[in-house]
């Protein structure tokens, strides 16, 4: 399968967002008066875990993203589908 430039370009962003978002998420979910009552509540066990999934999710796409980026850069430059030639 290849990924295209532009994709790959929208998977780095995705990974980036991913880790300036639930990071930030997490804190406020941190001062929340519902995330502790003598430890840490369901609600911040819940809250914890999405934030978990969702940075392994944005580290998987965005490594996929760079990836497919560097293998763009290595590829010989596409033909023109209009250039193509049957001989």
């Amino acid at each position: 399968m290849t990924i295209t430039r532009r994709l790959g370009w929208f998977f780095v962003v995705f990974g980036v967002w991913s880790w300036v978002i639930w990071p930030t998420f997490l804190c406020n979910i941190w001062k929340d008066k519902r995330s502790w009552n003598h430890g840490m509540t369901a609600f911040f066990g819940v809250h914890l875990v999405l934030t978990v999934v969702s940075l392994a999710l944005g580290t998987v796409i965005g490594v996929l993203g760079i990836r497919a980026l560097l293998a763009a850069r290595r590829a010989p430059a596409a033909i023109p589908a209009g250039e193509l030639v049957s001989r």
